[in-house]
């Protein structure tokens, strides 16, 4: 099969690459003209523009503007990328004779929190910052142009890890291999996660089977607590744990101070590091034929701590 995918160069890019070049020829789509190993030609947008890409069997549409948690970008940048730039790429896919298209959502265009509650597929959107917003406009464009014939699928996946992630959970590992004790132990959350292998090798069975069309959750079988998080971190670097588990409220009030003298730890802070955030990923299960996905939860966290290591 030829396979196009856009925003290669990324972390999820950069794993499909390796994961599918074994067994496809892949063609990358991107702003320069570049080299990388396991892709056959790298084309520009200029080319885009022009309409002079390879013919290939299916598009995966990785490009986009990743959530910015410092707050500094202005909504149009996502909309111009994440919204945009999908309608024009998807509406190239319907003029053409491609297959098959991939596109990756979040699981922040339905809802940015979820409380005790498990996101799934069927869940009234209410993003919450135009990250989610515009990934969501991405998505109601697509569900509203049907291509008959082929096959769509818009995948939402929750938090990601694996070798060369850079995101919130290589945070969290610096703050551990430091040795900064963890003072939130008395809060219990349950997050998901979604292993890198787990993404490819979903997207590997979505290009070669008949998958019905359709919108999937993306997550590992099981959620855990930060706190479980912090067990692994540990376990693999061989480090004492250090969870200290003060009491919620002194914690409550150091992170209002927080907003005031504008501390590292303040209210909104605090709230995203203990919330429950756990989506259900029954339905790609169920279009897979699989009871669960192959990589456990633990195992993958473990091979992306070990990556840490490495790096």
């Amino acid at each position: 099969m030829n396979i196009l995918i856009t925003g290669l160069h990324g972390f999820v890019g950069q794993n499909l690459v390796a994961k599918l070049s074994a067994t496809h020829r892949i063609f990358g789509l991107a702003r320069t003209e570049t080299t990388m190993a396991g892709i056959e030609k790298i084309y520009t947008w200029d080319d885009f523009n022009k309409g002079a890409l390879p013919e290939v069997d299916a598009i995966i549409h990785l490009a986009g503007k990743a959530h910015d948690t410092k707050n500094r970008s202005k909504a149009e940048e996502y909309f111009k990328v994440n919204k945009d730039l999908t309608v024009s790429l998807y509406n190239y896919f319907l003029n053409s004779s491609v297959s098959k298209f991939v596109f990756f959502s979040t699981v922040k265009a339905i809802a940015d929190e979820l409380g005790t509650c498990v996101l799934t597929e069927d869940d009234e959107a209410k993003p919450k910052g135009p990250y989610g917003e515009s990934k969501l406009e991405a998505e109601r464009f697509i569900q509203n142009h049907p291509a008959p014939n082929k096959q769509v699928y818009i995948l939402r996946p929750c938090m990601m890890h694996g070798e060369g992630n850079k995101g919130n959970l290589n945070l969290l590992y610096k703050l551990v291999s430091k040795g900064i004790p963890w003072p939130l132990g008395a809060f219990h959350n349950s997050r998901s996660f979604a292993s890198i292998d787990n993404v490819c090798l979903i997207v590997s069975e979505l290009l070669s089977k008949d998958i019905p069309s359709g919108t999937y959750n993306i997550a590992d079988d099981t959620p855990l607590s930060t706190n479980a998080l912090i067990k692994i971190i540990c376990e693999v670097m061989g480090k004492k744990c250090r969870i200290w588990n003060v009491s919620p409220t002194a914690i409550g009030l150091f992170a209002k101070l927080g907003n005031v003298l504008h501390l590292p730890l303040n209210t909104q802070r605090l709230a995203k590091l203990t919330e429950s955030y756990v989506v259900s990923n029954q339905k790609i299960k169920k279009a897979l034929g699989i009871d669960q996905l192959p990589i456990d939860s633990r195992a993958g966290l473990e091979k992306t701590i070990r990556s840490f290591i490495k790096h």
